[in-house]
């Protein structure tokens, strides 16, 4: 079968932030009522569906599985497989649909993601990954200490100067401002983001995200059947997860061997331009991962869209802003629309899926692009990557 024969033909969002009240799985079943009604079809047309939650068992009392929400949408019997891999969840929810579609077993689904996290939820227990007490009592397990010495090290070793963090952030801040739907829509300039309380060097206060609530969803279906139900469909072209190899630099890794493995996204981001048949050139609107200015930093190169080191003269040169030749994270990224884990791969490809449309609004990447890409990257190793194209 070609790697054309998936398409995205609904969308759905629930602003991602803070929504006192609202239960994890009513965000879902809301994105999810939006998508249909953006293709156009009852909830009863709906043939399976793919979910991921990482939290919503913790709040509320609403379910600990995406299936859950069935009992807001319908008691209607479809097959409904729980998805859960850290912030991969979205990106392999859509895997698992593509795979579903390709090779014959329904031909039109629902990914759902969803999730709604307190204050400080990213404060995990190191047990639950087979680590020792020890490692989370030192302080390794917080993401904002791993992070920080990531970055420092990488800025090192490739001669970046740390004041581009401050201008990835600024940039993202500058595309929130112009997305309604966006926590965070305040344009910090990088003064205010240099100049904000430092948690880990070098990042700052307004360099990370923040645990968040949200939903996100779409509708696949046959891409021979797409103009049934849009006239304006968005067709996966490729869609990969990998694990992480030994040697790789992540954040539950007590130790490292002397010799140096890429890290998981670097193989994913390959094969899924193989799968897609095109290369990292040809893309015109990305979102990559973001939980703090220093991931972007890195994921460009570990995407393929630069060198390592080339992203200082990107940043600087206007490279990934709107209008510039690849516009990364148009809606603000996780910076400005936080991360609710489940549904923040769903999240990207909804924008990629907005871009690609020419829906954007103030936020529109001109020249109408027509090739979209999409990247995830969650702990302890885990990547997701996606290719979309009109």
């Amino acid at each position: 079968m070609s790697t054309t024969d998936v398409a995205i033909v609904g969308i759905g969002l629930y602003p991602f932030g803070r929504h006192p009240g609202v239960s994890a799985v009513a965000m879902g079943a809301a994105a999810a009522r939006t998508a249909l009604r953006d293709a156009g079809v009852e909830w009863s047309d709906i043939q399976f569906a793919y979910g991921g939650s990482y939290g919503a068992h913790m709040v509320g009392g609403e379910g600990t599985t995406a299936d859950s929400m069935v009992r807001w949408l319908g008691l209607t019997g479809l097959p409904f497989v729980n998805v859960s891999n850290g912030c991969a969840t979205a990106g392999s929810a859509v895997s698992m649909a593509y795979n579903t579609v390709s090779s014959g077993q329904g031909d039109l689904g629902l990914v759902v993601g969803f999730d709604k996290h307190p204050r400080g939820s990213f404060d995990v227990d190191p047990t639950l990954f087979g680590l020792e007490q020890w490692y989370g009592e030192t302080g390794m397990m917080l993401t904002t200490q791993f992070f920080a010495m990531k970055i420092n090290r990488y800025l090192h070793d490739h001669g970046i100067d740390p004041s581009v963090l401050a201008a990835v952030a600024a940039k993202s801040y500058r595309h929130g401002a112009a997305t309604p739907t966006a926590w965070r829509r305040e344009a910090f300039s990088e003064e205010q983001i240099a100049g904000s309380p430092m948690l880990n060097y070098p990042l700052t206060k307004y360099m990370f995200c923040s645990p968040s609530e949200g939903a996100a969803a779409l509708i696949v279906c046959r891409a021979d059947r797409a103009h049934r139900y849009t006239d304006t469909p968005v067709y996966i072209r490729g869609v990969t997860v990998r694990t992480r190899l030994f040697g790789s630099f992540e954040v539950f890794s007590t130790s490292l061997p002397e010799q140096r493995a890429p890290a998981p996204t670097v193989a994913t981001a390959a094969a899924c331009f193989d799968m897609a048949g095109i290369g990292p050139e040809e893309v015109r609107v990305a979102q990559l991962q973001d939980s703090e200015a220093g991931a972007e930093i890195i994921h460009l190169a570990e995407n393929g869209f630069c060198a390592n080191g080339d992203q200082e003269r990107m940043v600087h040169n206007g490279d990934t802003a709107i209008g510039g030749k690849l516009p990364v994270n148009t809606d603000g990224g996780l910076l400005c629309n936080g991360e609710p884990i489940g549904a923040s791969g769903l999240r990207q490809i909804h924008e990629i899926c907005v871009q690609l449309r020419g829906q954007a609004g103030a936020r529109q990447v001109p020249g109408n692009p027509n090739v979209g890409y999409t990247q995830v990257y969650g702990a302890p190793g885990v990547a997701a990557c996606t290719v979309l194209t009109t």
